[in-house]
């Protein structure tokens, strides 16, 4: 049974996470020149997007007779789309995200959690509802809602693996995933099925420790996982590489196929390589904070 003191000192260690957290992310988003935010659809707005043909339905004051005048077609002229879109965010809380292979490299929890509280700085500069899947923090905008967004990425959860949260996902928002998927593939199926069928489209960032991809062990090893619910002891550690490495490949090429067919995009990050770059790759399959439909 948990203790008043335990829970006390739990709430005591995430809260003296939250500055750090947040520093880091805020440092990190305001690395990244973005310029200008827009989403460039056509719409309500009142910035300038592009010309374009007249087509049949286009009444006669949406013509733009100077550009017309030009040539002998007329011309539409298109304003920005400037509605504020909903993006839901996640970020595996597991204790296999817990990983780092050395002590010089951070541990792949601390990257997703950066990465996704720096992408969602960005987001609500730029005028976007941001929040997580699930009930517990739905999408709102402001500097509130990332101090709500930190609070909550910094609780580490119990299970080796945690499934994808796909509940209450917003009708044909936008939505970013981030983890090591390393756990149960169907859960992964369900969640971007369930995010299909509701329009939700958005990116799923795979994040891994670089000794996760070459497999560097020899030898006699004890593999345990971060939960330590499960344990495997081997003599020769090398005699299991192959086997491993053909698991992961398939792994890979699985969650690229699953968002493939929900109209996602796929990004592989590694715990070894800048931040920025993972931030940027986000960003960048957002269509450049456009989230473009």
């Amino acid at each position: 049974m948990t203790t008043p003191l335990v829970l006390r000192e739990k709430a005591e260690t995430q809260a003296a996470r939250l500055p750090a957290l947040l520093a880091r992310a805020e440092q990190l988003a305001g690395a990244v020149l973005l310029g200008d935010h827009g989403r460039r659809r056509a719409g309500m707005g009142d910035d300038f997007w592009q010309y374009r043909p007249a087509q049949v339905g286009d009444s006669l004051r949406m013509i733009d007779h100077r550009r017309s005048a030009m040539g002998d077609t007329q011309f539409v002229r298109e304003r920005e789309w400037q509605i504020a879109q909903s993006v839901m965010l996640w970020v595996d809380q597991g204790a296999s995200m817990r990983f780092a292979s050395t002590p010089q490299l951070t541990t792949k929890a601390e990257r997703a959690r950066v990465l996704s509280l720096a992408t969602a700085i960005l987001l609500v500069r730029g005028g976007e509802r941001v929040g997580l899947t699930g009930t517990r923090l739905p999408p709102r905008r402001g500097t509130p809602q990332i101090l709500r967004l930190a609070e909550v990425f910094s609780e580490d959860a119990d299970e080796d693996y945690s499934p994808p949260e796909h509940r209450a996902m917003v009708p044909h928002a936008r939505a970013v995933f981030v983890s090591d998927f390393m756990g149960d593939i169907e859960a992964v199926r369900t969640a971007l099925t369930k995010a299909a069928d509701r329009g939700v489209r958005g990116v799923l960032l795979h994040v891994l420790d670089p000794a996760e991809e070459t497999f560097p062990f020899r030898g006699r090893t004890v593999f345990e996982s971060m939960g330590g619910t499960l344990e495997h002891e081997t003599l020769k550690a090398s005699d299991l590489k192959d086997r491993y490495l053909e698991r992961l490949a398939a792994r890979k090429a699985e969650l690229q196929q699953l968002c493939s067919v929900a109209g996602w995009q796929y990004g592989l990050h590694h715990t070894d390589a800048s931040t920025q770059s993972g931030l940027l790759w986000i960003w960048r399959a957002l269509d450049g904070g456009r989230l473009r439909t």
